[in-house]
């Protein structure tokens, strides 16, 4: 029989071959690497059964779906490990994830983290032996008998189509319900590691049993691990829940409630950094500013479509003398009332609206993280209303605007997605087409590489999402741009032409930062705490040697002052050597020594954070420098 590979070539094969017989024929050295295969388009074993005629490409363990495909064997040796360890244990699921992998466990009595090195030495032994993954076809009858007693595995069955069969796969003495595919046998998970317990609930859904989840990861090589342990080091210390602790940034009280965070006074320090250069910019760019309240009647949600498509998100209403209203989700309605305040003229648009707008959404406290998951936020809102013929224009201006915005906060790498229409949608395909091909263009006049994420763009219109990407190499969500016919329909809103006849406007949704929660997260992380100087809450502090030397340590803080810089004054009586380590511990980005030299000669003494002692230098050295550098946001 003949078969064809990636490159349109042809090999011959005896009939009956498998998948890795066409490896071996193509190389030995790609048959050592190949881990499973694809044959026309469908991921499958090694070990399946080509016919005459089959597109077939190799897996290797060292792309990225060879390693899905090995991490996914590692949950299943997992499970093993854990059936042989805890009797009466019952499955879930276990499905290789970002970075590595997880299996979901009903086990008869609580366990915890002590309890993975147990489980991970049982593992190794597993992969030891290279036990062969073998893979079966069962009838639903055969099935059922066979995970009779795993009510989960169950459940999973009888939700398969009646014309699919169920598939298992076993290593040794261990069978698991499974599609697959996996790797060839166990010896072929080279480098893993089980990394924590959680709780989860069965299928996310809090109506469900609660399940232990064991997280772990798994890497072709050691050295991979390592590196992978590392970063996962690193990106603890810089967790901004704990940073947020440590520099007196925010906390979450529970009294308050979860998901809600307090600002202290040097977060929020931050926050009016980051508006007044938000504002400024905007305003710069022909945005006007405008503000709407927190609650508003529920009836304007049934109008805009969110009371159908969005309640689950929104919180229950309220009674007001009758009425009945409901704290903010979206800003967009309000936004659009106040456009349809008056009549609205061709030579207006494009309108564009911008609001720091807090809006609240319904999470669930299993979802809830930090900064980055909350119930209540800010948004960095705007909408445009726009002419047909200037929609495109609008959105390479946003696109570029983003990208400023980004670039200036430190971040200049990004994942783009056009997010197409989903299935529960409204709004014509002419809209729809219209809307996803101005996208596009925009996309490609800016010059952005981006990806197509079928199905995932809101319910009344496609849209750009963009992912920045940190210090660690770490994707955050953030951007979004969105067209909307939808809502000027819903709204009836108009605009009088040059004909003086009446027009729809589009609207184009916009959030460059997206809550300014969830961003300052991400830059506490991505800065580890260390804040560039022009968003630093205390840019300089200054530190007497003596209290002899206190009088001129106030002289530095007043002239730095009156710069606009922000200082303070360490009145401790600590020593300098432990005033210079608190001060780095706050993460301050100078620390000014000031003793009888330094006031002899009417300087400081200059330590940086980033960079360790400078020297002495004049106030007026020091004052300039510190300014130009908060001006450039270097």
């Amino acid at each position: 029989m003949k078969v064809t590979l990636p490159d349109n070539s042809i090999i011959e094969l005896d009939d009956g071959a498998s998948a890795l017989d066409a490896a071996r024929k193509v190389g030995a050295r790609l048959a050592k690497a190949a881990v499973a295969a694809t044959v026309n388009g469908e991921r499958v074993d090694l070990s399946h059964q080509l016919a005459d005629g089959d597109s077939i490409g190799i897996v290797t363990e060292d792309s990225p779906e060879g390693l899905e495909i090995m991490r996914h064997s590692a949950a299943h040796v997992l499970a093993s490990a854990v059936m042989d360890l805890y009797h009466g244990t019952q499955l879930g699921i276990g499905p290789a994830i970002a970075d590595g992998f997880y299996y979901d466990f009903k086990f008869p009595s609580p366990i915890s983290d002590s309890d993975l090195e147990k489980i991970e030495e049982k593992m190794r032994e597993i992969v030891k032996a290279k036990f062969s993954f073998e893979r079966r076809e069962l009838c639903r009858e055969e099935a059922a008998e066979k995970f009779g007693a795993q009510p989960f595995k169950q459940e999973l069955l009888a939700e398969l189509p009646p014309e699919e069969k169920a598939t298992s796969y076993t290593d040794d003495g261990f069978t698991d319900l499974c599609r697959g595919p996996h790797v060839p046998d166990t010896g072929r998970i080279k480098a893993f590691k089980l990394l924590s317990v959680a709780g989860a609930y069965w299928r996310g859904d809090e109506k469900n049993p609660m399940l232990s989840r064991i997280y772990g990861t798994a890497f072709p090589s050691q050295k991979q691990l390592d590196e992978h342990l590392e970063r996962l080091k690193e990106a603890e210390r810089r967790d901004h829940r704990v940073l947020g602790k440590q520099l007196d940034l925010f906390h979450i009280d529970e009294e308050v409630g979860a998901g809600l965070p307090l600002w202290h006074p040097k977060g929020a320090l931050i926050r009016k950094i980051m508006e007044d250069f938000w504002r400024d910019e905007h305003l710069a760019n022909g945005y006007e500013m405008v503000m709407i309240p927190h609650i508003a009647s529920v009836e304007l949600w049934k109008t805009s479509g969110h009371w159908g498509f969005y309640r689950e998100n929104m919180y229950s209403p309220m009674d007001i003398e009758g009425q009945e209203y409901i704290v903010k989700p979206m800003n967009c309605p309000g936004h659009i009332k106040i456009y349809k305040s008056r009549t609205r003229s061709y030579r207006e648009l494009p309108i564009r609206w911008a609001e720091l707008g807090t809006v609240y959404r319904y999470e669930r406290s299993g979802v809830l993280h930090g900064l980055l998951r909350v119930r209540g936020f800010t948004q960095d809102d705007a909408h445009l209303f726009v002419r047909p013929d200037q929609l495109r224009d609008e959105i390479v201006s946003v696109i570029r605007f983003v990208l400023f915005m980004l670039k200036t906060f430190g971040f200049e790498e990004y994942e783009v997605y056009l997010s197409t229409r989903p299935e529960k949608s409204v709004g014509s395909d002419e809209h729809w087409e219209q809307a996803t091909a101005a996208l596009k263009d925009s996309l490609e006049e800016v010059g952005l590489a981006y990806e197509i994420d079928p199905g995932e763009g809101v319910f009344y219109g496609p849209k750009i999402d963009m992912k920045i990407r940190d210090a660690l190499g770490r994707a955050w969500q953030c951007t979004t741009i969105q067209v909307d016919f939808n809502l000027p329909e819903r709204f009836d809103i108009t605009y009088v032409g040059e004909d003086n006849a009446e027009h729809r406007p589009i609207m184009i949704h916009r959030a460059l930062l997206g809550s300014l929660e969830r961003f300052i997260g991400c830059l506490i992380e991505h800065y580890a705490g260390a804040f560039p100087l022009w968003l630093a809450p205390v840019q300089a502090v200054i530190l007497p040697i003596a209290d002899r030397h206190m009088d001129y340590a106030e002289q530095v803080a007043r002239r730095l002052s009156e710069e606009g810089l922000r200082v303070e004054l360490d009145y401790s009586r600590e020593s300098v050597g432990k005033k210079i380590r608190n001060a780095e511990m706050e993460k301050v980005p100078y620390m000014l020594v000031v003793g009888d030299r330094e006031e002899d000669a009417g300087n400081v003494s200059v330590r940086s954070y980033a960079e360790g002692d400078l020297g002495a230098e004049t106030l007026e050295e020091l004052a300039a420098r510190m300014v130009r550098q908060a001006e450039e946001k270097a």
